[in-house]
């Protein structure tokens, strides 16, 4: 079986979209157990457990994320932030197997919260595991384009 590119861009499309609409449960789904979300400052080569990254969060540090977002403690997120992201310029890094696929793509995102529009854009970098038919995330990995700028408080998930 060979790596379908179209399935591959559904499923980035399907993770955008969850975010955004902030089906929270349904997008911690899409994770190994052993996933791995981060977001760096300061570059995009550093070394998370070394320097200082925006998000380095394990599979049960994002759970616990997720569970903050939804108990409506989160006060960066009263209101939720309107969220519209635009996801493009699929690259698929030469060597994808049929079970795992690392997948570059480019995003700019529109956050709206409390009349205040800010722009956000960046590429993300996924590690992807085939599994029962679709795919599960190993490892995502969010860089800013402006990560070496103080940036606004980021009270959602990138």
């Amino acid at each position: 079986m060979t790596v379908d590119r179209s399935e591959i861009e559904e499923f980035i499309y399907r993770e955008a979209r969850l975010i955004d609409e902030h089906c929270y449960d349904e997008w911690l789904s899409l994770w190994a157990d052993e996933g791995i979300y981060w977001v760096p400052c300061n570059g995009s080569d550093t070394d998370p457990k070394r320097e200082v990254s925006f998000i380095y969060d394990d599979r049960v540090r994002l759970g616990n994320r997720v569970a903050r977002l939804k108990s409506g403690l989160a006060y960066a997120q009263k209101p939720k932030s309107l969220l519209r992201r635009v996801v493009s310029n699929f690259e698929m890094e030469p060597g994808a197997s049929d079970e795992m696929v690392v997948v570059r793509s480019n995003f700019i995102l529109i956050e709206l919260r409390r009349h205040v529009q800010t722009i956000w854009a960046g590429t993300a970098l996924h590690r992807l595991r085939r599994d029962n038919g679709s795919f599960k995330i190993v490892m995502k990995k969010v860089v800013l384009l402006n990560n070496d700028e103080e940036i606004s408080p980021m009270g959602f998930l990138i």
